[in-house]
């Protein structure tokens, strides 16, 4: 895996900067104010998603802020520029959503995914605005999306990896009837300056007690654990290089205005003393297949495979990573070329380790 593809396989659009929340953990800058996309904008980019979606499977993800504060009628109208071919996927709260809303998945065939952290005490980061609770809010979405069939996906954030975490959630996200559930471990990030540091025994055991959970009972699909048993088995049929991608995704993220970010969403409205805006182009004015092929000469991207080479020449986990994420660089360690940071820790090689010593106790156990 080496350099930017030229044609990414998805592309993050931000409906609208506001956020009905005020989550602790956020790394969103400009989550109180509104202002929405324009639907130029949206047009620009499904001038270059459509011509990809006709040859390969293509997603434009809505992603906020909190997308539905766009309303129902600005967020189809800025859906429309693209072809149906498209898949359209959404990341919510859930605390907008009502029948009203679930109608709108159905007829737009809108893949939903619900930010939850567990059971309610385990929400105390999902506030809103005045710093009360959002968890009733969030069951009363979920409730609709059950009420009306809707499937769902599930992302939820670990603050603190802790003995009996790893099963509590499991048993919840199966009780709430998502389909996908994707667990990650808090990130120091964006506007978000809390440590992730943790105990390697916490987060290896957490990772480890998932396994065990899901293997007891495996209906729900579950992103982190799915993916290392892949890669291990990969290893074992001596094909792991086939595993990644032959180049980065850029996975580009597009702002309200048109404003584009590549390589790591959590980037966006960020700029730097020595590498000033990681803005990349504006869709309005260049288009998004340009913008993505003259990201190799961008400094900061370059000092960023600068620190991915670094990673592929000494770390052993290169193969199961691909070297990792900029933002965690970035925010981490204050530039890109580092290597190992702490999400590598316990969302890379804790959570490969975690899966490997179930693997170990599950065989002492049969032996």
């Amino acid at each position: 895996m080496r350099g930017i593809a030229s044609v990414p396989t998805y592309v993050v659009m931000q409906p609208t900067t506001l956020c009905n929340l005020d989550c602790s953990y956020c790394y969103l800058p400009f989550r109180a104010d509104d202002r929405k996309m324009p639907i130029p904008v949206a047009a620009a980019v499904a001038g270059s998603v459509n011509r990809w979606a006709r040859t390969d499977r293509f997603s434009v993800v809505w992603h906020g802020g909190e997308p539905l504060a766009a309303g129902r009628e600005h967020l189809a109208a800025l859906m429309a520029p693209f072809d149906d071919g498209v898949e359209h996927h959404v990341q919510t709260n859930a605390t907008l959503i009502d029948d009203a809303w679930c109608e709108f998945f159905a007829t737009h065939q809108m893949r939903v995914s619900v930010s939850v952290d567990g059971p309610r005490e385990r929400n105390a980061d999902r506030v809103g605005r005045g710093g009360r609770p959002a968890y009733d809010r969030i069951e009363r979405g979920i409730e609709a999306l059950r009420r009306n069939g809707v499937a769902f996906s599930a992302l939820c954030v670990v603050t603190r990896p802790e003995p009996g975490l790893a099963a509590e959630l499991y048993a919840y996200f199966l009780d709430l009837g998502c389909d996908v559930l994707g667990i990650n471990i808090e990130e120091m990030e964006g506007v978000n300056a809390r440590l992730n540091a943790h105990p390697e025994a916490d987060v290896t055991g957490f990772w480890s007690e998932l396994v065990a959970a899901w293997r007891r009972t495996p209906t729900i699909h579950l992103r982190e654990i799915e993916w290392s048993l892949r890669y291990a088995s990969a290893v074992l049929d001596d094909t792991a290089d086939d595993l990644l991608p032959r180049q980065l995704d850029p996975i580009p993220t597009v702002a309200y205005d048109g404003s584009v970010v590549l390589l790591s969403p959590e980037l966006a409205g960020f700029s730097d003393p020595q590498h000033g805006d990681f803005t990349s182009g504006n869709v309005l004015t260049t288009g998004l297949a340009e913008i993505i092929a003259g990201a190799a000469g961008l400094p900061w991207v370059r000092e960023f495979l600068t620190g991915v080479e670094s990673c592929r020449s000494g770390c052993p986990y290169f193969g199961f990573c691909g070297g990792g994420h900029a933002a965690n660089r970035y925010f981490e360690q204050g530039r890109f070329d580092g290597t190992e940071t702490n999400h590598c820790r316990n969302s890379k090689i804790r959570l490969l380790e975690g899966v490997l010593d179930h693997a170990r106790d599950d065989q002492r156990t049969v032996r």
